[in-house]
């Protein structure tokens, strides 16, 4: 099924990876949301968990083995055109993740990757679906970062 102008929703992850009070942030090279910035992630492949998604996919993205936390929330993300038709709709399960091996080495997808502070982040021209999800949980981010 295509991406764009879905027949149903596609189901999507992401990861909220913390190291040294930082969050890393990658900016997409791909639609929907190319040139802006927003946390590793992608699409759930048939017969696979969400949260084996999320660790494959943050393994293509930035080149890290990583852990499952915890899940900390479930995002709908819906765009439409300017026709009213829905363009791109996800639902995304975005789950707190652990680094436990790798290095930071970003995919073809991925214009580049950064590590910000949980203050530095709302400067940076995120995607609304991520800036949405950050303003939701910027005070458990900060509270994350200082433990």
């Amino acid at each position: 099924m295509s991406r764009e102008y879905p027949t149903r929703p596609l189901v999507g992850t992401g990861a909220l990876i913390l190291q040294d009070g930082k969050l890393l942030l990658v900016r997409r090279g791909a639609e929907p949301g190319m040139g802006k910035w927003s946390i590793p992630g992608g699409l759930v492949e048939l017969g696979e968990t969400v949260q084996n998604a999320m660790v494959r996919e943050v393994k293509e993205e930035v080149g890290f083995d990583v852990e499952a936390v915890k899940l900390t929330d479930v995002v709908d993300t819906i765009t439409l055109d300017k026709n009213g038709q829905v363009q791109y709709h996800f639902v995304v399960v975005n789950f707190l993740a652990r680094i436990v091996g790798g290095e930071l080495k970003t995919a073809t997808d991925i214009l580049e990757a950064r590590w910000a502070s949980v203050e530095e982040v709302e400067n940076y021209d995120l995607t609304k679906s991520f800036r949405a999800f950050f303003k939701k949980h910027v005070g458990e981010l900060k509270r994350l970062t200082v433990s």
